[in-house]
């Protein structure tokens, strides 16, 4: 049996408080092989993860809040945000699941944050066409002012990645 208690969150908190990626991960599933990906991930504001799809194979991705308050944002192909979900554990929307094939975002709202993820497995890593070509890549210094412009988007804004690397970082509509 594994237990997702209050011992694991404050120390997955306090290791995603220290982390360069401001995140880490508990893999409930035993093997990378298995058939359903299931993980614990603490994350803190700032954290970046590059808006990415799951089409190559499709799949689709649960995330469930069990502390903090997160948001989904889904796009379409060229970077219009098409959806914001706002995610919290005693909040309206405690749970979603992203379609396979939608492109994505999350973004930390509140520190301490835990959510938990599931998704069809095995898992693979995803290949460079699913990851968006309007958003730089993780590691990348625009990547700290993209994640900060993704928490100011709303329904119908367009990132724009080009106006991002020329200092000007506010969404198009």
């Amino acid at each position: 049996m594994k237990l997702i208690d209050c011992l694991l969150y404050e120390k997955m908190r306090a290791e995603a408080e220290v982390s360069a990626r401001k995140r880490v991960h508990y893999c409930l599933h035993a093997s990378a092989d298995d058939a359903v990906q299931r993980l614990v991930v603490a994350m803190e504001p700032g954290t970046y993860i590059r808006p990415h799809r799951h089409a190559d194979p499709l799949k689709w991705e649960l995330f469930i809040a069990l502390k903090g308050r997160a948001a989904v944002l889904v796009f379409d192909g060229e970077g219009v945000v098409r959806s914001v979900v706002e995610l919290a554990a005693n909040g309206a929307a405690p749970a979603v699941e992203i379609p396979a094939g939608a492109w994505h975002t999350l973004i930390i709202k509140e520190p301490g944050t835990l959510l938990v993820e599931v998704k069809p497995g095995p898992y693979q890593p995803l290949p460079a066409e699913d990851f968006a070509r309007w958003a730089p890549p993780e590691g990348d210094p625009a990547a700290i002012r993209f994640e900060q412009m993704l928490h100011r988007l709303a329904v119908g804004a367009a990132v724009n990645f080009e106006l991002l690397n020329a200092g000007k970082d506010e969404p198009q509509s």
